[in-house]
């Protein structure tokens, strides 16, 4: 009994002796452990200081302030094109492009620019359809934008995005004019928008603070500040622009943006930059906003630009010294006289010297294209002319330029409203952008009740093509209104506005082998959408 008591005494004491050294260790690793943490959490910066964010304050300036008011003002502008064949290395080029070679042509000062991509590849290949961006502003409250002539040209969908706006509006072109390189576009928001409000370019001063909004390289609602660097700077290519320069950064996709004073208001459009790599290099191009007002109330009043003319020519550059060794200050020395025109008329001859017009000095020929431009076609105009030192006055009617020089190919033409200004060609008067034709006693088989119209051809990006027409789809009717005959479409046609809502059937031709002598496979088909702006 003796040996089992002490045997359990001694257990007793074992088990106590774990116990205690296990509750040391807990301790000991507990008081170890906080050790650490303490010491990781003082060790890699003891005497730095947290940083804290202040509460969100808005700074505010000027330019926050023009920026605000303009972002719903400013638009994007994607236009799409069909690109020509391509061949050799396949690059699209446009005038922002250096050349292929890398040579620099330094006479070529002033480079047009887009944004979009550019074609690939080695060999030859088809059109192909690309983009290019560019900037636009809305000057009126129903949708009128003002742009670059280069942004829209000769593409065939011209697709508009306002900020904070994700919808995608179609913009019909209104007209254009090559000369000043501005287009008028229209899109139907369905509610009033907020125009930009439009400055005087004439109080621009060098020095003066400039802002550029626009889209360069797509990126919308961009804006960028500078200084104007010089006014009345002359594009060699044409005689109606004289640019407001300006080091406010523009890249390609600024084009046809506003440049804005200080104020907010709009002195100039974006247009063209000086650059030896094809992006900006501190030296931008805006037209003067005067003169864009000019063009764009006769685009809207008359779809086109007309300026007059008194039909001559000079030579482009005359030494001062030139004039004062012929007896005068200043003026234009008359080169050609075109035979007929409103100069041989009145009586002008060549080595006339031209020192004013209705009574207002001419300082060259460049300002005496200005002057006759802007004049009413039809209207007479006095010129102070000096003929070898002999003063006189001669009366000339202004006539239309382009039809004073008919016969070149610089001039003539180059402001006709959209489609000549007249009807469009019968394959277009459907207005859904296809070409048609009868349908064969063998095609009106395949119809369900005889009878149809065969589509021959589908314009590309026309509302046929978006909604997926296709050549050789037989049309049966249109809003189930049956079609026999191309007067038929005609008719149905005339009854639609934009803005309606089409479906047309189509008995469409499914291709697969068949048995000689059967009939091909065919499928009706319901194809439909809604009228684009016209």
């Amino acid at each position: 009994m003796k040996l089992l008591e002490k045997m359990r005494q001694q257990k007793l004491l074992s088990t106590t002796l774990l116990l205690a050294t296990l509750c040391l260790g807990i301790v000991i690793g507990t008081l170890v452990n906080t050790g650490v943490q303490a010491q990781r959490g003082q060790a890699v910066a003891p005497d730095a200081t947290p940083l804290v964010v202040p509460k969100t304050a808005a700074i505010g300036n000027e330019f926050t302030k023009l920026a605000k008011a303009l972002d719903p003002s400013v638009v994007n502008i994607t236009a799409e094109v069909t690109a020509k064949a391509q061949t050799g290395r396949g690059k699209q080029r446009n005038d922002a492009e250096p050349d292929d070679d890398g040579d620099d042509d330094s006479s070529d000062l002033f480079r047009r620019f887009f944004g979009g991509p550019n074609g690939g590849g080695g060999l030859p290949q088809g059109p192909q359809k690309r983009e290019q961006s560019g900037t636009g502003f809305i000057v009126d409250k129903n949708g009128y934008i003002i742009t670059n002539n280069h942004v829209v040209d000769g593409v065939d969908k011209i697709r508009v995005k306002l900020h904070g706006d994700t919808t995608e509006y179609r913009a019909r072109l209104i007209g254009t004019d090559r000369e000043t390189d501005i287009a008028v576009i229209k899109i139907d928001a369905k509610r009033p928008l907020a125009p930009v409000v439009i400055g005087n370019a004439d109080s621009v001063q060098v020095g003066d603070w400039s802002v550029a909004i626009g889209s360069p390289f797509g990126l919308e609602a961009t804006v960028t500040a500078g200084i104007v660097s010089a006014i009345g700077r002359e594009n060699v290519g044409s005689q109606f622009q004289r640019f407001i320069q300006t080091d406010a950064a523009i890249n390609p996709g600024n084009s046809g943006g506003p440049l804005l004073n200080i104020k907010g208001e709009v002195i100039g459009i974006n247009t063209m930059i000086a650059t030896q790599s094809g992006g900006y290099q501190g030296i931008g191009f805006a037209l003067p906003i005067n003169s864009a007002v000019r063009v764009y109330n006769q685009i809207i009043r008359d779809g086109r630009v007309t300026r007059g003319s008194i039909g001559i020519s000079w030579q482009r550059e005359t030494k001062s010294e030139t004039l004062k060794a012929l007896g005068v200050e200043h003026g234009v020395i008359v080169g050609e006289v075109r035979k007929g025109g409103p100069s041989d008329q009145a009586g002008i001859k060549p080595d006339d010297i031209i020192t004013g017009i209705n009574g207002q000095e001419i300082k060259d020929g460049e300002d005496l294209v200005s002057r006759v431009a802007e004049l009413p076609v039809g209207s007479q105009a006095t010129l102070n002319v000096d003929r070898e030192g002999k003063k006189m006055t001669l009366t000339v009617t202004i006539q239309d330029r382009t039809k004073v020089f008919a016969d070149d190919p610089r001039v003539a033409g180059e402001n006709a409203a959209p489609n000549g200004g007249a009807g469009t060609p019968e394959s277009a008067q459907v207005k859904f952008g296809i070409s048609i034709r009868t349908a064969s006693p063998e095609e009106l088989e395949l119809t369900p009740d005889k009878r149809g119209v065969v589509v021959t051809r589908v314009e590309s990006d026309s509302f046929a093509d978006d909604i997926g027409m296709m050549e050789r789809d037989i049309m049966i009717s249109i809003n189930r209104q049956p079609v026999s005959s191309i007067d038929d479409i005609r008719k149905i046609q005339q009854s639609l506005k934009s803005g309606d809502a089409v479906a047309f059937r189509v008995v469409r031709q499914v291709p697969g082998l068949r048995a000689k002598g059967t009939p091909p496979r065919t499928a009706t088909l319901f194809l439909s959408g809604t009228l684009p702006q016209n």
